[in-house]
């Protein structure tokens, strides 16, 4: 890793520090496509490879910079999805909700979690089918039926691992939600 001192006394970072730092991050990324009035259907990509579909709540145009209050007052519980805006992802945070579930045995309910959403809290990606399944949530899967995703189940699990793995190998996990 080469960061060095230019002459006028700033920091450089190399090609080979900058391509370190990314080495040390996973970069998730939902482009959403289609807002509809009631659900928005994205594209999500690890690392800029496309990896899924997704289905959330209905996009207000809220995002992360407008002040919690003001989403507060936009936000309909359990029908917004989350604002635009980047978000550190841990699987350090055990969902009570899931913990005890079959389909999340595997896990144990420590489920990708998004942190410091503001004006949302409990925000995971996680199985679903619906927007009326998410709550806020990034559901993933396939768009194949207009209004849902499908093969959820196998779609969070290959997700899942490749989070687990790079949450295993010390990697900061971001996710970023893009209009």
């Amino acid at each position: 890793m080469q960061i060095r001192k230019t002459i006028n006394g700033f920091l450089e970072i190399t090609k080979e520090t900058d391509l370190m730092m990314k080495m040390k991050t996973m970069e998730i990324t939902v482009i959403r496509k289609y807002k509809l009035k009631d659900y928005t259907i994205g594209k999500v990509y690890i690392d800029g490879v496309y990896f899924s579909d997704c289905i959330e709540d209905c996009d207000r145009g809220l995002y992360q910079g407008m002040g919690e209050e003001w989403i507060r007052q936009k936000k309909i519980y359990g029908e917004t999805a989350i604002p635009y805006g980047r978000y550190k992802v841990t699987l350090k945070q055990q969902s009570p909700k899931y913990a005890n579930k079959k389909q999340y045995e595997k896990c144990k309910g420590y489920i990708p979690r998004l942190l410091d959403v503001p004006g949302f809290s409990g925000i995971l990606i996680h199985i679903g089918n619906f927007a009326k399944d998410s709550y806020g949530c990034i559901l993933l899967g396939e768009n194949k039926v207009k209004g849902a995703v499908v093969n959820s189940t196998t779609w969070f699990w290959k997700f899942y691992d490749i989070v687990k793995q790079a949450d295993d190998e010390g990697k900061d996990i971001y996710i970023t939600i893009q209009p």
